[in-house]
């Protein structure tokens, strides 16, 4: 799996938001429609502290209450996906959205399911079909979606477009920055893949990728201080990567 797809499974998996430990004694306390919402979101929260048994269990409770609730079936997509389940997981997700249609988060994880599946078109029309949620707290990692999978599709002018707007929705979400610098880079526009690069690099932990495309930026421009310590990075750093051997292939060493 690529860093990109390890990247966007990643961050669009913990998306997720509940308390986990505040809520389970109060649980029997509620009305059947509480007690469904509370057990909704303690089988996110435990999805997002990756505790899957106990995941299982809310998630099983709240079908218990309503077996066709939405948010209960978003969940055991999430839950399926990580236990290795796909069938399961897209049975689920669909299904959630069949029961609604507006349920923007389970469309937003049922197109990083199909992105991982290497269902690129198909995860494309999900993730626009996200983006066009205008009230979607969410909706620059929508646009993202739209990015990478659209670079996978060679709709290149597209991914540019979701590239920009996501940053201009969330300045802070580092992976579109990356990509963005990607990008400018291919284009040869070194000036701003360099304007991205770095901003990428004050919002996040440097990647074999992002120091990559670092040392070869710097080389350009003839910074050598900062090529070398871009280098020494990659190389305590990432020993093993793919950019790595590129670079040592680029120094003409194997």
């Amino acid at each position: 799996m690529s860093l990109v797809k390890t990247g966007v499974l990643c961050g669009l998996l913990i998306i997720l938001s509940g308390c986990v430990t505040t809520m389970e004694k109060d649980v029997a306390k509620v009305n059947p429609e509480k007690a469904l919402a509370t057990h909704v979101q303690l089988g996110l929260g435990y999805i997002r502290e990756n505790n899957l048994d106990s995941a299982r269990f809310h998630l099983t409770k709240a079908a218990d209450i309503a077996p066709n609730d939405p948010g209960m079936l978003n969940g055991r997509g999430l839950l399926y996906q990580l236990e290795g389940e796909p069938k399961l997981a897209e049975e689920s997700f669909k299904k959630a959205l069949r029961e609604d249609s507006n349920f923007t988060s389970a469309r937003l994880n049922y197109a990083t399911f199909l992105f991982g599946k290497e269902r690129f078109k198909e995860a494309y029309e999900q993730y626009e079909k996200a983006s066009d949620d205008l009230g979607y707290d969410r909706r620059a990692v929508a646009l993202y979606g739209v990015g990478i999978a659209a670079m996978k599709l060679g709709k290149q002018d597209r991914a540019l477009a979701a590239f920009k707007q996501s940053v201009m929705l969330d300045k802070g979400l580092a992976p579109a920055h990356l990509e963005l610098a990607g990008y400018y880079f291919d284009v040869e526009d070194y000036a701003e893949c360099k304007k991205s690069l770095d901003k990428f690099e004050k919002l996040s932990r440097p990647t074999a990728r992002s120091l990559w495309l670092s040392i070869r930026i710097e080389q350009i421009f003839g910074n050598k201080d900062k090529e070398a310590s871009q280098v020494m990075s990659l190389k305590n750093m990432f020993p093993y990567s793919p950019e790595y051997l590129d670079y040592k292939k680029s120094q003409g060493r194997q």
